[in-house]
């Protein structure tokens, strides 16, 4: 559905830290199915447990704000390009479950649960093979960038 030239376009996010390679499901205003590649070369895995490494919990969830992020510009027709940003502001009852390692393929699941002038509340989570590995709820901030 979105090719990474199409994520470039709705995430002001670069490499390293652009952690969305495909968008294969988005329902403006509804909900989203992304997925991250997780490749043995990630220059994370290098200090992260470098003899059993895995995916930072902070990056799973810095993951799952972004497709929450492409989620919350294409429900209101905006990029970054039209001078808007979102910024993560926050997270209630985040549980992480199974840990992500190299060779995995993380589905980023996101769905809108309401938006308040310009903060908008998302439920996601991230998925192994079917099996959950983190959840949250979360709180972006639409602002002029």
């Amino acid at each position: 559905m979105m090719d990474i030239d199409g994520i470039r376009e709705h995430l002001p996010h670069r490499y390293p830290f652009l952690l969305v390679d495909r968008v294969v499901e988005l329902v403006p205003g509804e909900s989203i199915v992304a997925y991250k590649n997780l490749s043995i070369n990630e220059e994370f895995f290098q200090g992260h447990f470098p003899g059993k490494p895995v995916f930072p919990g902070v990056l799973i969830l810095e993951a799952m704000a972004q497709a929450a992020g492409i989620l919350g510009f294409k429900s209101q027709d905006k990029t970054p390009a039209d001078g808007s940003i979102y910024y993560f502001v926050g997270a209630d009852d985040l549980r992480f479950k199974r840990p992500c390692v190299p060779g995995d393929q993380v589905y980023l699941h996101a769905k809108v649960l309401g938006d308040r002038r310009g903060i908008w509340k998302f439920a996601v989570r991230a998925e192994v093979d079917g099996e959950l590995c983190a959840s949250a709820t979360i709180l972006c901030a639409d602002r002029k960038a």
